[in-house]
């Protein structure tokens, strides 16, 4: 339904007097929300009200009601309605107050604009008369969330509150997806109109733009041009981005994958996007990717980014990434990403469900062997696998996490915080399908996992969901820890505690001579253990013993309800493959236990494709 159609059938409500946050209850019941994560507060009172009594009114006809939420600090509330729009694909909903609950949100507003993550945060505002006063409570919602959001409106029309709600959730969800902020004084929430049940505002040109976009697909002659360069090809690969998840187009790559058999690297954002326990993953490219990742990137000839970004994290030297692609092909929604970068050769601005839905049919007569590459990709898997030292007396993270996936065998929701653990969970669990790995990945904010974990655990009921962190990333919402068991959420929350900010101290190991300045945590008394048995967790452990892992784990695992375990890890294991700050994928560091090449071994070519034949296949 375009922005200015009439519903067919008449809201049943329609015609009916409502106050202003009625209208907004409203709106989000018929936006199919389920959920709102929020705190309350005196700007945000009277939507507050309407939850309450939207609920009771729900009751006596035996309707669904919508849950709320409420955290220990908006900006878990935040961080939660990102999580659950991460797992679902739905449009998480925050519910905030004015001044410091408004700004509260700002870190989880922009981490959600960085990953295109579709949510819409309401909050109170001071009464119209009084913005710019400095009213108690008042803050410059609209000036400070502009810069981080995809959109804000401050509705100061109340008969524009009814349509400017139902476009925020059509904003947040198309197109590039991204956060939608509304700033709604609180008279206008308790101004009484007609409540119309259908409308939008006038977006001039957007919707035509998201529309021309979503239309958009792929030519003949652009797929002929693809498929010819790909017919050159000996070494192809896909490098796919968190687009691929974004805009649920995993099944879409994964079928391109196979009918053509090339190999699949994922960023950390895409990871899920590909089985990863599927021949043809090469998992997760990078920074910290995998060693075979990395290699397989320098020794491809053909480059197809499918909503990817050529970010700083995955290109590094951006002259020297994947020096011997011959050809780079980028399709993606958002033009501005086109040669931002990297320069292409072949671009599609477009959904990518679509765009690879049409190559793949484009290219039905397409024949190629690519075994020799596919069996030296697997060479590379073979050779260069992650590793570490299996033999220590202590812990090793990397052992507690892949003990554990092979409980969850790559069924589970895995959500962490920021730093180490949050890459040796990239690295060593299994993802079979996507929405099921939900991270910070361009902000990388700590404090994200527990809430964001609560939010997926929200949307995906039925599913496991683990909260992987660490002792610096958990303490900055340590307090949601409380709110898993006010609702009886069974979130499982792992802990592995290195005594310090392991991912700063890697670096000032590597590049400060071990000045370990703000990141020594050893000498902090926090016993979380105890934490999370004050706020009522069942079970509450920690886990000293390697010999007790396995055993331990299962239980956590098995146990009904939210539980907590803390592993007190190797305070020296680090994270590798590592590229370093402004380094290339020749220099990247593989540790002490996993093997690094020294001279690439390509493929033979294979036997040129008679290029004369090409146009046939179209």
């Amino acid at each position: 339904m375009s922005v200015n159609q009439e519903q067919a059938v008449k809201h049943p409500l329609a015609g009916k007097q409502m106050s202003g946050a009625e209208m907004i209850i409203q709106v989000l019941a018929d936006e199919g929300v389920d959920a709102i994560f929020g705190y309350s507060g005196g700007a945000i009172l009277p939507t507050y009200d309407a939850i309450f009594r939207y609920n009771e009114a729900q009751n006596a006809h035996k309707g669904p009601n919508i849950r709320l939420i409420v955290p220990a600090n908006e900006q878990g509330a935040g961080f939660m309605a990102a999580g659950y729009a991460r797992a679902s694909g739905r449009v998480g909903v925050g519910l905030v107050t004015s001044g410091p609950g408004a700004t509260n949100t700002v870190t989880p507003i922009r981490d959600c604009m960085a990953d295109s993550v579709p949510v819409v945060l309401i909050c109170g505002q001071v009464p119209r008369a009084a913005i710019g006063t400095d009213a108690f409570q008042e803050a410059p919602v609209f000036g400070i969330m502009s810069a981080c959001a995809k959109h804000v409106f401050l509705i100061k029309n109340p008969d524009e509150l009814e349509a400017t709600v139902r476009t925020a959730f059509y904003i947040a969800r198309s197109g590039r997806p991204g956060p939608v902020v509304l700033d709604v004084p609180k008279d206008v929430q308790n101004w009484t109109g007609v409540f119309k049940g259908a409308g939008m505002l006038n977006l001039r040109g957007y919707q035509q733009r998201v529309e021309t976009v979503a239309a958009s697909r792929v030519s003949k002659e652009k797929a002929e041009a693809f498929f010819k360069n790909l017919a050159k090809a000996e070494r192809p690969l896909i490098y796919a981005g968190g687009g691929v998840i974004n805009s649920n187009a995993a099944d879409q790559l994964r079928a391109f994958a196979q009918r053509f058999q090339i190999p699949v690297v994922t960023t950390l954002m895409g990871i899920g996007g590909m089985d990863t326990t599927d021949e043809l993953s090469m998992h997760m490219l990078g920074m910290h990717g995998t060693a075979y990742a990395n290699y397989t990137v320098e020794d491809c000839d053909f480059l197809f980014a499918v909503a990817s970004r050529f970010d700083d994290r995955v290109a590094g030297k951006v002259h020297e990434f994947a020096p011997n692609a011959r050809f780079i092909a980028h399709l993606d929604i958002d033009a501005a990403e086109i040669g931002k970068v990297k320069q292409v050769n072949w671009s599609h601005v477009g959904e990518a469900r679509s765009g690879l839905a049409d190559l793949t049919e484009y290219g039905r007569n397409f024949k190629k062997d690519y075994s020799k590459w596919i069996s030296h990709v697997q060479e590379l898997k073979k050779n260069y696998p992650m590793n570490y030292d299996r033999e220590s007396k202590l812990i090793q993270p990397y052992y507690v996490l892949e003990t554990l996936n092979e409980i969850l065998k790559g069924e589970g929701i895995v959500a962490t915080g920021v730093g180490q653990h949050q890459m040796w969970a990239a690295q060593y669990f299994d993802y079979k399908g996507a929405r099921t790995w939900i991270t910070s990945g361009s902000m990388g904010t700590m404090g994200f996992g527990l809430p964001a974990a609560i939010g997926a655990q929200l949307a995906c009921p039925g599913k496991t969901v683990i909260d992987v962190d660490g002792d610096g990333s958990i303490r900055m919402n340590l307090g949601e820890l409380e709110t898993l068991t006010t609702y009886d959420i069974p979130v499982k929350v792992l802990l592995l505690n290195n005594l310090g900010d392991g991912m700063v101290r890697q670096w000032q190991k590597l590049y400060f001579s071990h000045r370990f300045s703000g990141s020594d945590k050893s000498l902090h008394k926090k016993d979380f253990v105890k934490a999370a048995e004050a706020d009522g967790f069942g079970f509450a452990r920690r886990l000293t013993d390697k010999a007790d892992v396995k055993k331990v784990l299962k239980e956590f695992v098995d146990y009904k309800g939210p539980a907590f375990l803390e592993v007190m890890i190797d305070q020296d294991a680090g994270v590798y493959p590592m590229v370093g700050p402004g380094m290339g994928y020749k220099e990247m560091v593989t540790g002490d236990w996993i093997n690094k090449r020294e001279t690439p071994a390509l493929p033979k070519a294979a036997e040129e494709i008679d290029m004369t034949k090409i146009p046939d296949l179209f």
